[in-house]
């Protein structure tokens, strides 16, 4: 009975020691990415024995060696033909773009069949095409959301320009004025659009238009609203 209960007492020990190293690694993680600039919102054993995904401010990063070693860039699973970095950030999107649903500016279909989120500068010029064909997309049942990100940062003349947007009395006719090119009138009010922009970086979006489906699935740059139709109906 007591080599039992001494097996239990060593199984608990070890397992706190390792615990505590763990956690020890995590913590040194975090105030070393902190010196660099990169704020850690996560961090998880990732599917590469010995290596951390950490989920930060900045995107999605890879740890090694106990935090020696720090990767940036896509890691793809042969074995299983996928995008690693795509699997761990879908849930992230998702999640992300739920809790923000409260701030889109939406032009909404009249047939809805999709919802896609659109990550937007109004000084990009495909997201400047994209919204010219916006009626193609909503005949075609496909919900419009936009999000703010401002490409040169919150100090940019974009960032004030969006702010006003989402602070006009009709957000839809000012992202329409501003997506033609013409003037949007001044406006000021509390608003997320900084958080938009931190959201945006948190997802690895570097730049715009970027588009976000349902199931949180990123695809890169403008697209026509058949091929966009195409890869929704595929899934």
């Amino acid at each position: 009975m007591k080599k039992v209960v001494l097996g239990l007492v060593l199984a608990m020990v070890t397992g706190s020691l390792a615990a505590a190293t763990v956690s020890d690694d995590h913590t040194k993680l975090k105030a070393e990415l902190a010196q660099v600039g990169l704020k850690v919102n996560s961090v998880a054993d990732s599917v590469i024995p010995g290596v951390q995904q950490v989920l930060t401010d900045k995107g999605l990063f890879f740890a090694a060696n106990h935090g020696q070693f720090l990767i940036e860039g896509n890691i793809y699973d042969l074995t299983n033909k996928q995008l690693v970095n795509d699997k761990i950030l879908q849930e992230v999107r998702k999640s992300g773009i739920q809790a923000m649903q409260s701030s889109v500016i939406e032009f909404k279909a009249k047939d809805e069949k999709h919802v896609i989120t659109v990550f937007t500068d109004t000084s990009c010029g495909y997201c400047r095409k994209l919204h010219s064909e916006i009626q193609t997309y909503l005949d075609q049942g496909i919900t419009v959301r936009y999000l703010a990100f401002p490409r040169g940062g919150v100090s940019s003349e974009t960032y004030t320009e969006l702010q006003s947007i989402w602070c006009a009395k009709n957000p839809q006719l000012a992202m329409n004025t501003a997506k033609a090119g013409d003037k949007v009138t001044i406006a000021q009010c509390k608003n997320t659009v900084a958080d938009q922009y931190n959201l945006g970086q948190s997802f690895g979006i570097s730049g715009t238009p970027a588009i976000v489906l349902a199931d949180g699935t990123l695809i890169p740059g403008y697209q026509p609203a058949a091929a966009l139709v195409a890869t929704l109906n595929a899934r």
